[in-house]
Order: structure tokens, then C-alpha cells, then sequence
């Protein structure tokens, strides 16, 4: 029997990290970022809608909207479905959620599921619209937006976050992990005549 141990990896680690001239895009990986999936139970939506407002002063979007306080945040992403994030915990914090909500939600750990990126840069928006089949501009994904659609043919959430402190748009984006490897070399290749720079 073959002893197999099991090393914990990145899920953007090994990639091409620079791209072209400047910085008209620049990538971060939210490593760590503790994730999940809350899918309410049947009659429960306005229980768990105080539950959450009650243990995390957090609004459960009616939509696709993300509310976030305190490093936690609900993005909308489905019928009465939300990805849950929690800055710190990676797979505690799925199991914090049980503990809290657990009675009137269905909650998945999606920690290692997903692979996450925070995006910025002054290319940015063009660098994401060879990408993705949906208007991003300002007037139309408004700080708070999130939107499941596809990237290069591969399913992605993004929610866009308040611009940074220079005004550039702030975006993040969670694609499966097993397609981590072909939405970086999209974007990378998007990224390319901008400038494509990791932080």
C-alpha cells in the first residue's frame, strides 16, 4: 500500500505571475478566505434572515447584492442561495455557520472548493470584458453587485467591492478550484497589453 501525503497548495501557485508592460491589471490570491454555501430551508427564509441579522448585524441580500461586516459578508448568488466569506477561518468558518445557522440552512464548505482572486488596476474593466458576457461598467455593477456567470467559458462568481483609494475598480472572482488553471491563462492572456502583475 502506497503512503500518500496529502501538501497543502496554492491554487494559483506555479502560474506565470507577469505579463506586458505596466500595471493595467494586478491579481492577489485570497488564500485562506473561509468559504461556504447557505441554501435556506423550506419556510425558513425570514428565521434565518433574523438569525443572521441578529449574530452578524448583517441584511441577508434579497438578490445579487453581498453585504459584508466585520470581514464577513452574504453575496447572493442564487434563489434563496448565498456564498458565505469570512476573511479569517478558511474551514472553520463552515463550521462556525452550523453552529449558528445550521437549524434553518443547508450549509456547505466550499474553503477548498473555490479558488478566489482580488482584482485591480486601471485595465481592469477592458481586461474583464474579453472575459466575461456581462456589462460591468460602473452605471450597471455598482459596488455590491455579484454576478454567476462565465469567464472564458468557465463558471466564475464576481462581486465588485467599493473602488480602492485611487479610484481604480476593485473586483474579486471565485471560479471552481479545478479550473483555476485555465482561468488564469485567460486572464493572463486578457491582461497581457495592459500589464499583468501579481501582488
Amino acid at each position: 500500500m502506497v503512503d500518500a501525503t496529502f501538501i497543502s497548495r496554492a491554487p494559483f501557485m506555479d502560474f506565470k505571475v507577469e505579463s506586458g508592460v505596466g500595471y493595467g491589471v494586478i491579481a492577489t490570491t485570497r488564500d485562506g478566505l473561509g468559504l461556504a454555501t447557505v441554501i435556506v430551508r423550506r419556510g425558513q427564509i425570514e428565521a434565518l434572515a433574523q438569525r443572521i441579522r441578529e449574530r452578524y448585524a448583517i441584511e441577508l441580500p434579497r438578490g445579487n447584492y453581498r453585504a459584508e461586516v466585520h470581514g464577513v459578508a452574504f453575496a447572493g448568488v442564487g434563489p434563496e442561495t448565498w456564498l458565505a466569506s469570512c476573511e479569517q477561518g478558511g474551514n472553520r468558518f463552515a463550521v462556525s455557520l452550523r453552529k449558528e445557522i445550521g437549524a434553518l440552512a443547508s450549509i456547505s464548505d466550499q474553503s477548498d472548493g473555490y479558488a478566489v482572486l482580488r482584482l485591480t488596476g486601471t485595465k481592469l474593466r477592458d481586461t474583464l470584458a474579453k472575459l466575461v458576457p456581462i456589462d460591468i461598467h460602473p452605471r450597471a455593477f455598482k459596488p455590491g453587485d455579484v454576478a454567476s456567470t462565465v469567464a472564458a467559458h468557465v463558471g466564475v462568481t464576481l462581486w465588485r467591492l467599493h473602488d480602492a483609494a485611487d479610484d481604480t475598480p476593485l473586483f474579486d472572482i471565485a471560479v471552481f478550484r479545478s479550473f483555476a488553471g485555465s482561468f488564469w491563462r485567460a486572464l493572463y492572456e486578457s491582461a497581457a497589453e495592459f500589464g499583468f502583475v501579481t501582488a
